[in-house]
């Protein structure tokens, strides 16, 4: 089945838009938030962006192996629901996301088709990055606890899993970032695996 073929680490990791560089898990700066700031203001912000491209680089630590795996690769977003991921090294694979579609093909032009309506733990995952880029407090609020911390120059938003499916696969997602460009996600999975992407903006 899908599910099994297409770790949730990796799916998350495709939807991430392209900003700014940053580290997931640097610590937000102990700032005071102006009054009246949180996380519907942030959401009204991220709303604002409705395109990018970026490269990035990601890690993954596995409990079943020494050294973390190593990928690179290009991002792009355009608002409202157009996610793309291009993975360079260590092979060649895209992912692209399209409004409730998700498409993988590998290095020998293999594709498959995943709709998000059957596959709901993917879905959350979709939408843990997709309403972020979007603005769409309410939807995360559908799959996940939301907190913010930080100021808008530098935040944090820590989305926790709401529904038991979502629960037994990711712990916590942590997303970091600058004003209206996200700078990071670390996903941090049930058994304690996890993955940490960071992402530099380039030029349309």
């Amino acid at each position: 089945m899908w599910q099994a073929r297409i770790p949730g680490a990796m799916l998350a990791a495709v939807l991430l838009l392209p900003v700014a560089c940053a580290h997931a898990t640097d610590p937000v700066a102990p700032v005071a938030a102006p009054a009246g700031w949180g996380a519907a203001q942030l959401m009204q912000s991220l709303a604002q962006v409705k395109s990018s491209r970026a490269r990035f680089v990601e890690d993954k630590y596995l409990s079943i192996v020494n050294t973390p795996l190593h990928y690179t690769g290009g991002l792009a977003y355009t608002a409202p629901d157009r996610l793309e991921k291009r993975t360079e090294t260590p092979k060649a694979e895209s992912l692209v996301l399209e409004g409730d579609r998700l498409t993988v093909e590998n290095a020998k032009k293999q594709r498959h088709v995943v709709q998000l309506a059957e596959y709901p733990v993917v879905r959350a995952f979709v939408e843990s990055i997709r309403s972020t880029l979007a603005g769409d407090l309410q939807t995360l609020n559908r799959y996940y606890q939301v907190s913010l911390s930080g100021t808008p120059a530098q935040w944090r938003l820590l989305l926790v899993p709401s529904e038991p499916s979502m629960q037994a696969v990711v712990r916590e997602i942590r997303i970091t970032g600058t004003r209206t460009h996200v700078g990071g996600i670390e996903i941090i999975e049930k058994e304690g695996d996890r993955s940490v992407m960071t992402i530099t903006e380039v030029a349309p």
